[in-house]
């Protein structure tokens, strides 16, 4: 079994680095690493370019910002691996957990395995109320239309078996891939499964990105994706 990580990067100078190696340290030694970077202008590009290229299977680089979607999009079209899993690039999700995130896929019970931060005894930092009350309504949402019951459908945490992931079409270019793609493996019938995960969030002074507009956003495609595609 081959692992497939997609790491979608936007001026993370501070984290990338720790987090590439972050990923060479996980208990799954066989990792394909695969860093898109979403046209940095802090720094990263540069440093990806000078120093980290040789630590990863692959660094892509967009010449144009186009969002967390579009990075993913591009890094899943070209993972090898037999399972394929999103790391973002700061340091609020541990790598430490991926023999968790791929269990149900390695046993042949799932197909697609969410990382959920509201379930189980794992360390959370505790961060923002509304946050979560906005995460928990848009799961509710996602889960009335699509007939599921997860408890996290915002999670950056998702792993799929590779012929899954790269047989959907991703259309939604920023954060509206958490509930498209939701949208979509429910309606494949895919076997999906849920696990536990530690969670060590960040503040926006500390370069959190995902602002109240993304709600609205993840809203209309919660409503898109499932009512009308």
């Amino acid at each position: 079994m081959r692992l497939s990580v997609v790491i979608p990067c936007f001026n993370e100078i501070g984290t990338i680095g720790q987090v590439i190696e972050a990923v060479k340290a996980s208990p799954v030694k066989n990792c394909e690493i695969i860093v898109v970077d979403d046209c940095s202008t802090d720094g990263t590009r540069e440093l990806l370019q000078s120093k980290l290229e040789p630590e990863v299977t692959q660094v892509i680089y967009h010449h144009k910002n186009k969002g967390k979607g579009a990075a993913l999009r591009t890094g899943f079209a070209a993972v090898t691996g037999d399972i394929v899993i999103v790391q973002d690039a700061d340091l609020e999700y541990d790598p430490q957990e991926y023999p968790l995130m791929i269990e149900p896929i390695l046993k042949g019970k799932a197909d697609v395995v969410f990382g959920s931060r509201f379930q189980g005894s794992r360390p959370h930092r505790v961060v923002y109320y509304w946050h979560m009350v906005g995460n928990k309504f848009l799961t509710t949402l996602s889960n009335m239309l699509t007939n599921i019951n997860l408890t996290d459908m915002e999670t950056c945490y998702k792993s799929f078996r590779r012929e899954v992931i790269q047989s959907i079409k991703i259309k939604e270019s920023r954060f509206g891939f958490e509930p498209e793609i939701t949208a979509k493996v429910a309606k494949m019938g895919c076997r999906i499964y849920e696990v536990g995960i530690s969670y060590y969030g960040r503040t926006y002074k500390e370069g959190k990105k995902i602002g109240w507009k993304d709600g609205f956003q993840a809203i209309y495609c919660i409503l898109k994706y499932n009512l009308f595609s």
